[in-house]
């Protein structure tokens, strides 16, 4: 049960990344993320009278969860959008090791032969799918971007400069996501899946909002009519619901779940075809298949 939750969160997050791509095209970031998650509290607000009852002890540590999310969403987003694909690939690569790192030395999870060649055949797969050594290299323009000098002035400089930065970012986002996936598993055993969804999007809400508030974003009423970022918010709730309770199975393990979660980049190869047009599809189902590969040996 606890593996088929798991794939469940997987699909819908594969479907996610399309719903992701359309909001942004009619919002700007802050935008989408402020009202879906907002969206997503008032979806769970009928939980609310089963989600009463935690410690003091209990809401801080949701709220460092939902507070790893929202660093963890804003570093990755900036990052791949400077970052070449290729590379943020590789980076993204790190979050199923480090997921099944932690699940190893904190939760003492032990790597069966099979786990092991899953892990090793998930790794690989990704991998292939985000730099393909058999593609033509293509010239790259050079970036540039805006830094303020000593003098206060504002000047161009060139993006490798600042690759650094958002290579630490990309790393950032990777190890954040796979530390509010162990505290997810920690969390689940100590309350219901109600208490953790329905607190966990409170705190994000809130930091977004706050956020919005900060940066002094402006929020335009036609992102209420974005339909996709509706679907966004019904995603997050089913999604994390299926994860939620998956982890609150004891039989549940990190490791295995990580290499599940994988399944999301079939989705993603489909859309990529049928939605984007986009090319080299026969690499990339290639690269699929690899990574289904490693899932049925690590889930045996």
């Amino acid at each position: 049960m606890w593996m088929l939750l798991t794939l469940v969160y997987a699909l819908i997050k594969g479907a996610r990344e399309i719903c992701k791509k359309k909001a942004l095209e009619k919002n700007s970031l802050i935008e989408v993320l402020l009202i879906y998650t907002f969206i997503s509290f008032l979806i769970c607000i009928p939980q609310a009278p089963d989600a009463m009852g935690l410690t003091v002890r209990q809401y801080i540590w949701v709220a460092v969860k939902a507070f790893v999310i929202f660093v963890a969403w804003i570093a990755g987003f900036k990052a791949i959008k400077f970052l070449p694909i290729s590379m943020y690939g590789i980076l993204d690569l790190s979050r199923v090791l480090f997921a099944s790192f932690l699940g190893i030395t904190i939760l003492g999870e032990t790597i069966s032969l099979n786990k092991g060649i899953g892990l090793i055949l998930v790794s690989v797969g990704l991998l292939f799918l985000k730099f393909n050594p058999f593609r033509k290299k293509e010239a790259v323009e050079v970036k540039q971007e805006v830094c303020v000098t000593a003098e206060g002035e504002k000047a161009k400089v060139p993006f490798t400069q600042t690759m650094t930065w958002f290579v630490f970012l990309a790393f950032l986002s990777c190890v954040l996501n796979a530390v509010s996936g162990l505290l997810d598993k920690i969390l689940m055993k100590e309350m219901n899946s109600s208490q953790l969804q329905f607190w966990y999007t409170f705190f994000m809400a809130c930091y977004y909002g706050i956020y919005a508030l900060v940066t002094r974003a402006k929020i335009s009423s036609s992102v209420w009519k974005n339909i996709w970022i509706w679907l966004l918010a019904i995603g997050l709730i089913v999604m994390d619901k299926a994860l939620f309770i998956a982890n609150g199975i004891p039989e549940s393990q990190i490791t295995v779940m990580t290499l599940i979660k994988q399944s999301s980049v079939v989705v993603a190869i489909i859309a990529g075809k049928f939605i984007f047009h986009e090319k080299d599809i026969l690499h990339k189902i290639v690269c699929a298949l690899i990574i289904i590969a490693g899932i049925v040996a690590g889930v045996m």
